[in-house]
């Protein structure tokens, strides 16, 4: 690297002044005012717009490199014993204030990658079809086509989720494109990034002469909403949607409703968080109902706190009937855990289980729901299944499995659809969509390479995606199966049309347990404790 003193440094013929004393040492956090000369910063500003979007990733690349050096390698730059606070508050400052410089320039950045992104596409379509316009698909399919390449580009070079990619750029092109004022609060600092992209999320139902005047709204109420939330800010677009088009509101509202779901998002700890997607007064009036109930039985002597109280009502309501039977079919639910006789049966073995759809739990969590399953309570316990605890008893026929034993490892298929064991093998090792940064539910059993190039339905060529990348013959460059020596299992890498590979690979089913030491020392089948032996 060039001795930093000898900087200007030059980036495609643009000369990038080195910090003076005047402004503190840090990169300018302000425009360039009109008076500069002809070496001052409103010229560097010229010859950067001049040198066109190369020039600004080499400035970007040359200051993420020192300060990359600087973050990792930090020597005595962050000894609190040696420097003032103030310095770190000033510091503090100026990585907030590049940081919303930084953002604005994403969404510009975004914004701009998507439309080449739809010219390539369209003059791709009218090389294909050649005179024959007719044969030409229409602008909207070709525009939808290259909005799925370009938010699978995003998704791998920013490490998004597919669906939070698309949002993020639909979100970018709205702010460049309608409101203006609140990009520039984002780039001077006047508000977070993720208020501004939540104001634009929320706007998304106007059109854009709409949306530019919840924008002037917004802009004259930024010293209000100084310190407001997304929260926040999504009620104050929520209000100026409303007073610009009541009546839009009342059809949009209608039309959510119809749009009613359950989602299941897994926590940690072998916890997770059922939510509904509903009309808010549905959604207010249950939420008081539990709470209520959950005071009544607090009031009644059972113990707890009120909101473990409330998530048991909840549970009981969706999973037991009540005592007298009721008229609600009994639905019989299969789920797989799977999880090591050793875990089982040895709960200081330290190995976790795995379960279908959310991943590893704590074995304690699952052997609690098998004692459960399992052991009829006595007189005076609760039934935890309710009125339907002999019947769910009734119908387990297994407690564990090792799904990778015998013929389902091996097993091959002729046909194009992965049969049902294949399947749910797929399932179990998977966990949830295999898509780079994709954490979708899983909806389809795909082909790495297609059946109709040949790929065969087999364990190795299969992966379990949601619906969305399993439309990755149209938006991904290449999906092929990799093998890696020093990283044995089934690799998948993914390609976008940027050129971005990402290797996804499934999550371990069982925590292993540490070998013995090599010199035989310590017996893995007498721990050192003195406990017991394990079962093999």
């Amino acid at each position: 690297m060039d001795d930093p003193e000898s900087y200007p440094h030059r980036a495609n013929g643009v000369s990038i002044p080195h910090p003076s004393a005047d402004d503190g040492g840090m990169l300018m956090s302000t425009p360039p005012s009109p008076a500069d000369g002809p070496d001052g910063p409103s010229q560097e500003v010229a010859a950067l717009h001049a040198s066109g979007p190369a020039a600004v990733a080499e400035l970007l690349g040359d200051a993420g490199f020192l300060l990359g050096s600087i973050a990792v390698e930090p020597e005595v730059m962050f000894d609190a014993e040696s420097r003032a606070r103030e310095e770190y508050v000033d510091l503090l400052h100026k990585a907030q204030e590049m940081r919303g410089i930084l953002d604005a320039l994403e969404a510009r950045t975004l914004v701009a990658l998507s439309e080449a992104t739809r010219l390539e596409r369209v003059r791709e379509a009218q090389a294909q079809v050649g005179p024959e316009h007719s044969a030409m698909p229409s602008l909207e399919q070709l525009h939808q086509r290259a909005d799925a390449r370009s938010r699978r580009d995003v998704s791998h070079m920013t490490r998004r989720s597919p669906s939070a990619a698309g949002r993020t750029v639909a979100s970018a092109r709205r702010l460049v494109t309608s409101m203006p004022h609140l990009l520039t609060a984002m780039a001077t600092g006047k508000a977070a990034a993720a208020s501004i992209y939540a104001a634009a999320d929320a706007a998304a139902v106007l059109d854009a002469a709409q949306r530019s005047q919840v924008d002037d709204a917004l802009h004259a109420r930024l010293p209000d909403l100084d310190g407001s939330g997304t929260r926040r800010w999504r009620q104050a677009v929520a209000l100026a949607v409303h007073g610009l088009d009541p009546e839009g509101e009342t059809v949009r509202h209608r039309r959510s409703r119809t749009q009613r779901h359950v989602t299941f998002t897994p926590a940690s700890h072998g916890m997770a968080t059922i939510s509904a997607y509903m009309p808010a007064i549905d959604a207010r009036l249950m939420h008081k109902r539990i709470s209520l109930e959950a005071e009544r039985r607090q009031a009644g002597g059972e113990k707890g706190p009120h909101g473990a109280l409330m998530a048991d009502i909840l549970r009981d309501a969706v999973l037991t009937r009540d005592a007298s039977g009721g008229s609600a079919p009994l639905v019989t639910m299969d789920l797989g855990v799977i999880i090591t006789d050793r875990a089982l049966f040895h709960p200081g073995s330290g190995d976790v289980a795995h379960l279908e759809g959310y991943g590893p739990v704590p074995a304690e969590a699952v052997r609690e729901q098998l004692r459960a399953i399992t052991a009829t309570p006595g007189p005076s316990q609760r039934d935890t299944f309710g009125a339907d605890g002999p019947d769910v008893r009734a119908v387990v026929r297994r407690l564990y499995t090792h799904p990778t034993t015998g013929e389902l490892v091996s097993m091959d298929s002729r046909a194009r659809a992965f049969p049902p064991a294949m399947g749910r093998f797929l399932t179990w090792r998977d966990t949830s969509c295999r898509g780079p940064f994709c954490n979708a539910s899983v909806r389809h059993h795909d082909h790495i390479t297609p059946f109709s190039r040949g790929g065969p339905t087999s364990l190795d060529n299969g992966q379990d995606l949601c619906a969305h990348c399993n439309q990755k013959e149209d938006d991904a460059l290449a999906v092929e199966r990799v093998g890696d020596p020093e990283r044995p299992g089934h690799r998948v890498a993914w390609t976008s049309g940027s050129g971005t590979t990402r290797v996804t690979a499934p999550p371990p089913l069982i925590g292993q347990t540490p070998a013995a030491e090599p010199d035989g020392s310590e017996d893995a089948d007498h721990p050192p404790d003195g406990s017991e032996p394990l079962p093999p």
